[in-house]
């Protein structure tokens, strides 16, 4: 999937293919004019909104810091700056398979804020035919395992116009703890294909440089620990060679969907 181009909206029900450059330029530089509403299944306050930038006009979702409810294992506030660093890190990786997300000021204060891709909601991990998305299936499960992604639902897979995957709602990411808790099991216990264990490789490299901007950008997402604990997967990963298998604590998340 080497397309550099992004199904997005202009308004409700106005589907719009553009280059995906002109659309992370909009995410970071644009107005966020007003918004359309509440998206309203999501624990946290979560804002269809409209994002205007050198006439272009299109739908994000936002995630105000200030809407966030609080969480027993995860610190206040901070799962704006997280659903920022599942991004970084997807592009860190070379995968693009996160939206753009952007960590910047709204209409409601600072939170994140990610392009909308066009979809069918009716869609989903559950009703994909998997057989061509088996690639991009495996890239997501080990995502979801370097970033300890906690909330991988049925309903937090997409699949635009061009057969392409992408991965939302990763708020509950990057805890040092181990969450990892995920519908997408297929993999589990086989060989990490070497397309893959390249691509960790290069990224274990970024990590240890203090001066790349992947790693510095990340050092203002996470705690001390958590970017420890980021590192030490990583390497887990290309030690052993292998998808993880499911832990002894809950490893699906609920709802499923």
């Amino acid at each position: 999937m080497t397309s550099r181009r992004v199904y997005t909206a202009r308004a409700l029900d106005e589907p719009v293919c553009i280059a995906l450059d002109e659309a992370i330029e909009a995410i970071r530089h644009g107005e966020m004019d007003d918004e359309v509403g509440l998206m309203r299944w999501g624990s946290n306050y979560t804002f269809l909104v409209n994002i205007v930038h050198d006439g272009l006009r299109l739908l994000a979702i936002y995630k105000p810091r200030d809407g966030e409810r609080p969480l027993w294992d995860f610190p206040d506030g901070t799962l704006c700056q997280r659903e920022t660093a599942a991004y970084l890190t997807a592009e860190a990786l070379g995968w693009s398979l996160v939206p753009p997300t952007m960590l910047r000021e709204g209409t409601r204060g600072l939170g994140s804020v990610q392009l909308f891709i066009d979809h069918n909601p009716e869609e989903h991990y559950y009703s994909f035919d998997k057989a061509p998305l088996l690639e991009q299936l495996r890239r997501m499960a080990t995502f979801d395992a370097l970033a300890n992604n906690a909330d991988r639902k049925g309903g937090h897979c997409l699949l635009d116009a061009d057969g392409r995957l992408w991965g939302i709602d990763h708020g509950l990411t990057f805890n040092a703890s181990d969450k990892l808790r995920t519908v997408i099991w297929d993999f589990a216990g086989s060989a990490l294909p070497k397309s893959i264990l390249d691509d960790l490789a290069r990224f274990c490299r970024r990590l240890a440089d203090e001066n790349d901007s992947y790693t510095q950008a990340m050092s203002e997402l996470l705690t001390p620990s958590e970017w420890q604990m980021l590192r030490w997967r990583v390497e887990a990963l290309l030690n052993d060679g292998s998808f993880p298998l499911p832990g002894a604590g809950p490893n699906r998340p609920w709802p499923a969907v």
